[in-house]
């Protein structure tokens, strides 16, 4: 293998052994399709399972982190990746195989700064389509495609990283990328022809109904969060994302 490293994939990790192995698998497939050099970093965030060492075993690197903000976790891996572009997507999802071509032939177009991808669940039922429906009318509407995220390290470099907030890090950061592309006459833009294959764990554990039980539950937590009172939202943010892997090891 080169030395020349084309492309990294950022992936963080916080006790994730049961979907490690087959996000670095489709990442691999999606290397090998696009002809690249591509590395593959898992940042492990905290893992107290066998993370690191099943990353190890599929041929990634791995990285030691303990942040508690997703944001900060991705730019540990990007600081310390050697890739011209830069990938993430988080470890229990996967990208389809024709994903790192795609972002390859997009960028070398010089029409884009990078963008974001589509997202397909891995299953489906009608409260999941909901889901779909209105992840699809929200990306319409902002054009800040996320799930994966892509653009060449300068971008990156240029915007700092990702947004280092606990909420809402993806469309922040997608923010940013689209007023820097702006400024270099480039476009913000989404994949076409590959998707993000997005898990179906948190449903498949605690119900399809999960995010609309949620949305109800602690209307008033998302109402204060509008208005900057954040205590509540953020706890609420711990439970079901920084800490869930450790209740559901």
């Amino acid at each position: 293998m080169s030395d020349k490293i084309d492309i990294s994939v950022i992936v963080p990790a916080h006790n994730e052994e049961k979907y490690v192995v087959r996000c670095i698998r489709s990442i691999k497939s999606a290397a090998d399709y696009s002809k690249a050099e591509v590395e593959i970093i898992i940042v492990c965030n905290r893992c107290t399972d066998n993370t690191e060492r099943l990353a190890l075993e599929n041929g990634a690197r791995v990285l030691l982190n303990n942040d508690r903000c997703i944001a900060k976790v991705r730019n540990e891996g990007i600081r310390n990746s050697r890739g011209r572009i830069i990938v993430t997507i988080d470890c229990d999802n996967r990208m389809t195989k024709g994903t790192l071509k795609e972002i390859c032939e997009l960028l070398a177009a010089g029409r884009y700064i990078g963008g974001g991808a589509p997202m397909r669940f891995e299953r489906y039922s009608f409260p999941l389509w909901l889901n779909d429906i209105l992840c699809r009318a929200g990306f319409a509407v902002t054009g800040l495609y996320c799930g994966i995220f892509w653009a060449e390290r300068s971008a990156f470099d240029a915007i700092g990283g990702f947004a280092e907030k606990k909420a809402m890090e993806d469309a922040a950061t997608a923010k940013l990328l689209k007023k820097y592309g702006r400024s270099v006459g480039k476009r913000y833009t989404h994949l076409r022809k590959n998707y993000l294959i997005n898990s179906t764990r948190k449903f498949d554990e605690m119900g399809d109904w999960l995010y609309f039980r949620l949305a109800f539950r602690n209307i008033g937590a998302l109402i204060k969060a509008a208005f900057g009172k954040t205590e509540a939202y953020d706890k609420l943010l711990d439970e079901m994302f920084y800490d869930y892997n450790d209740i559901h090891k």
